[in-house]
């Protein structure tokens, strides 16, 4: 199976462990960051063969749709789009002010609705096509950086909207929302407090957080033909924590789990 596909966020942790495992299975990568030292360095891990990395700023829609016309010129129409660039800046509302909120649904919200305008005409005239966004456990619950969780709810509810409408023309769509990952983006929070995660692990059921390449193989099956009728999902994947509380339930019940 060799696909054309498009992964935005692509120089981050998640989008490199997502264009590993595309690539490995053997399907063309259109990569898109803004970053450009990591556009370079993603060209240089991967080579410019089956992956193709172009500098583009998702909260630009005019910058998206030069991307993915680069992208698709060099390799044809996307046949896979992984909606991944994202990020939080306010942590909470009395540190939110109106520029902040206004960035965080820019860059996560209407970034990745200007993604998939972006390849949607294209995937509708071809009758085929598998869009995954990706989402946060923050859209599901309430954990902090209240914008950027809004903006990931909207994504939830804009997965089903794809869903729903583009079911008919053959495409799917569904969302993974990933808990604490592991990712270069905890480097100075680590650098702080070597233990962190272990002190996040208590809150996971599993008792560990999730690496890239858990996310990545989550979206790889929800974009391949083993997940066919699978579409309007909402797929956390977070070592259990939307599960339940485990410490409250502990609590509630005074027998320890």
């Amino acid at each position: 199976m060799s696909r054309v596909v498009l992964v935005t966020g692509a120089g981050g942790g998640i989008g490199r462990a997502l264009c590993k495992r595309f690539l490995e299975a053997g399907d063309a990568v259109i990569a898109l960051d803004r970053n450009a030292a990591s556009v370079e360095s993603l060209a240089a891990e991967f080579g410019a063969a089956r992956l193709t990395a172009i500098v583009a700023d998702v909260s630009s829609q005019e910058s998206v749709i030069n991307a993915v016309g680069q992208g698709v010129a060099a390799h044809g129409p996307v046949d896979v789009a992984v909606a991944n660039a994202g990020g939080a800046l306010g942590t909470t509302l009395a540190h939110t002010d109106a520029a902040a909120w206004r960035r965080d649904v820019e860059l996560n919200l209407n970034g990745t609705y200007y993604t998939i305008e972006a390849v949607r005409a294209a995937m509708i005239e071809r009758k085929r096509g598998a869009i995954v966004l990706i989402g946060s456990v923050n859209g599901l619950t309430s954990l902090g950086h209240p914008a950027y969780s809004a903006a990931k709810a909207g994504l939830v509810s804009y997965t089903k909207a794809l869903a729903m409408e583009f079911g008919p023309h053959g495409i799917r769509a569904n969302i993974v929302c990933p808990g604490t990952v592991k990712t270069p983006a905890w480097r100075a929070r680590v650098a702080q407090h070597p233990k962190i995660f272990e002190e996040l692990s208590k809150w996971y059921p599993l008792g560990d957080v999730a690496e890239p390449e858990d996310i990545a193989d989550a979206v790889y099956f929800l974009a391949s033909p083993q997940a066919r009728v699978i579409t309007g999902v909402a797929l956390p994947v977070d070592a259990g924590l939307m599960a339940g509380n485990r410490l409250m339930a502990n609590e509630l019940t005074l027998d320890p789990y």
